[in-house]
């Protein structure tokens, strides 16, 4: 099975194709840091099998959680939890990636201001943002490229930029959020401006033997915004500072996106195709055959189950032994699987 081929980018080489997709756990102290659960959670899912972990979304300023028990990574001192989860994964044979980013208008955090690019709300029960000044953008860059350096100082094997569901990096990629006239609006280019920047910045202080990709969202669901052929257009003008595009959808807006197994498949696939680009699939994908055809047809390198593994997080052992691959059983599980050698 393809699923279970290793896959290298870099110097990082996973034993299979399966992620356990960052998804926010809401169980992190008021100011930030991991706590036992992080590593009960993620060490289990390492255990189960997966070939790539990428831990949650991880604030680089207070303000720019989502929420107040999101982890942080905005000063020194909450490396060591971190390098802990990433141990622990570590140990039973899973690589870990880190996913930073700054909630923009959608921060629920209390700890301060609220930024975007335009003073315009999420939703009605959400805060009006304070539109960022260049200062505010340099600051905010600044702040990713230190947690890019503290996540390597843990021990992470990848980093992921968050540039999608709605959050400060996307806010300023799509028209619909972004009403600037100066050089961070506008047009695409300048759209992409602040991205760019910090990517820049953050490869800077990543180290280059390894793997730096960015999470975005492919489509806005609204005519005016962000489709398929305009995320193609803004990959690739950062395409030379990136090496895998995670792809998902929506977020930006509090619209009802119609979803069903599979539904942001053939947008990580045109990604895929148009760009020349390594691609995370991820959407409602459930069993192992639809994993196995979307990497079978060239649809994705990496297949992202996350609400799947949430269920199940010895998903990888069930596929494996049904499917004869050998090697996925911990040992001290084999007496539940008398056939296993």
């Amino acid at each position: 099975m393809k699923l279970f081929e290793p896959f290298r980018l870099k110097n990082m080489e996973l034993k299979n194709r399966i992620v356990l997709p960052p998804m926010c756990m809401y169980q992190a102290t008021q100011d930030g840091f991991s706590t036992l659960f992080h590593i009960c959670h993620y060490a289990t899912r390492a255990l189960g099998g997966a070939g790539l972990i990428i831990v949650e979304s991880t604030g680089v300023t207070p303000e720019g959680r989502i929420t107040d028990r999101d982890l942080g990574l905005w000063n020194d001192s909450q490396t060591d939890g971190l390098k802990r989860i990433v141990d622990a994964c570590r140990k039973y044979g899973a690589k870990i990636a880190l996913q930073i980013n700054h909630a923009g208008r959608k921060s629920k955090s209390a700890a301060g201001p609220c930024l975007a690019p335009s003073a315009l709300r999420f939703s009605g029960d959400c805060r009006v943002p304070a539109e960022m000044t260049e200062n505010d953008i340099k600051r905010v860059t600044a702040a990713f490229v230190r947690a890019a350096h503290r996540a390597d100082e843990a021990g992470f094997d990848a980093l992921e930029i968050h540039g999608a569901h709605g959050y400060l990096l996307h806010e300023f990629l799509s028209p619909l959020t972004n009403r600037r006239t100066d050089s961070y609006g506008g047009s695409l280019r300048n759209r992409v401006r602040f991205l760019r920047e910090v990517l820049n910045g953050v490869r800077g202080s990543w180290p280059d033997e390894k793997p730096l990709w960015l999470r975005v969202s492919a489509c806005d669901y609204d005519d005016r915004g962000i489709d398929g052929p305009m995320m193609v257009r803004i990959v690739d003008e950062i395409r030379p500072l990136v090496d895998l595009v995670h792809v998902s959808s929506g977020g930006l807006l509090p619209a009802k996106v119609k979803d069903y197994p599979g539904y942001q498949v053939s947008l990580a696939e045109q990604i895929r195709k148009e760009c020349g680009v390594p691609t995370i699939a991820v959407g409602l994908i459930t069993n192992e055959e639809m994993a196995e055809e979307i990497l079978q047809d060239g649809r994705a390198d990496l297949v992202a189950l996350g609400r799947e593994l949430l269920r199940n997080p010895y998903w990888h052992v069930d596929t494996a032994v049904r499917n004869g691959v050998p090697g996925y059983v911990p040992e001290s599980y084999k007496r539940a699987f008398p056939k296993i050698k």
